[in-house]
């Protein structure tokens, strides 16, 4: 399953890779990160893994930087016990004060169930995605 979420944000693409790219900011703006925990490597370079621990205890995920190519592209994988997401994030420069970000995640589901779930969670998931991207454009905003 693939989601993709366009956003304008009134914000350099510069700073706005930057602040996207740090996993530090990730609790700032994602409402249902509690912390992160890095794992191994430096936090946010290639190759580095961290944990996403969850407020709520539910289904935490490990994030691998896959590729950083600042302030153009973030490319990460998330792996979760049910769920593998694969997640692609650009940055594309409007002005000198607003970026477009595209991010597009692509969903593998993991045994029958989970993928029948999936297929059922679709606007869930979806929903959830744009929530998100919103989410960081706010805090993004409010950074300036």
């Amino acid at each position: 399953m693939k989601s993709v979420v366009e956003l304008d944000i009134d914000v350099p693409q510069a700073m706005l890779a930057e602040l996207f790219a740090d996993p530090a900011n990730n609790p700032k703006w994602m409402h249902d990160i509690e912390r992160i925990e890095p794992l191994s490597g430096i936090l946010g370079e290639p190759r580095s893994v961290y944990r996403l621990v969850p407020k709520d205890g539910k289904m935490g995920f490990v994030a691998t930087v896959v590729s950083r190519q600042l302030p153009t592209e973030l490319r990460l994988s998330l792996e979760g016990p049910s769920v593998s997401v694969s997640i692609a994030d650009k940055f594309v420069e409007l002005s000198d004060q607003k970026t477009k970000l595209i991010s597009e995640e692509i969903f593998r589901f993991k045994g029958a169930f989970n993928k029948m779930f999936g297929l059922l969670a679709r606007w869930a998931i979806k929903h959830a995605h744009r929530r998100h991207m919103e989410s960081f454009k706010r805090f993004a905003e409010g950074q300036r």
